[in-house]
């Protein structure tokens, strides 16, 4: 018999996390309030930790991978544009040189 994987919305997960921070009520029974294990609890709680200290640290949200990424692609479209150039002088110069300017 094939189950299914539970799936949590953000929203969700933020409230539960938000639980276990403010350490109000046990792990044990936010985990039985909510219905998910107790680990799943952790593991939202240490994610929520990390991006907030992220947070905190710059002063803003930042995405370092998206700005790598950004990057990354820039330099692919800058390389593509050169190449573009250069077939079309390439091409240019064949039309020419066999007289097909028509």
């Amino acid at each position: 018999m094939k189950t299914t994987r539970k799936r949590y919305s953000p929203q969700f997960k933020l409230e539960v996390a938000l639980e276990a921070l403010q350490e109000k009520e046990t792990l044990a029974v936010l985990a039985k309030k909510h219905a998910i294990h107790a680990t799943q609890i952790t593991l939202w709680k240490k994610q929520l930790k990390e991006q907030l200290n992220d947070f905190f640290s710059t002063g803003k949200p930042t995405v370092v991978k998206d700005e790598k990424l950004m990057d990354t692609l820039y330099q692919k479209i800058g390389r593509l544009e050169m190449e573009l150039d250069w077939i079309k002088k390439k091409y240019n110069q064949y039309q020419q040189k066999n007289g097909l300017d028509g």
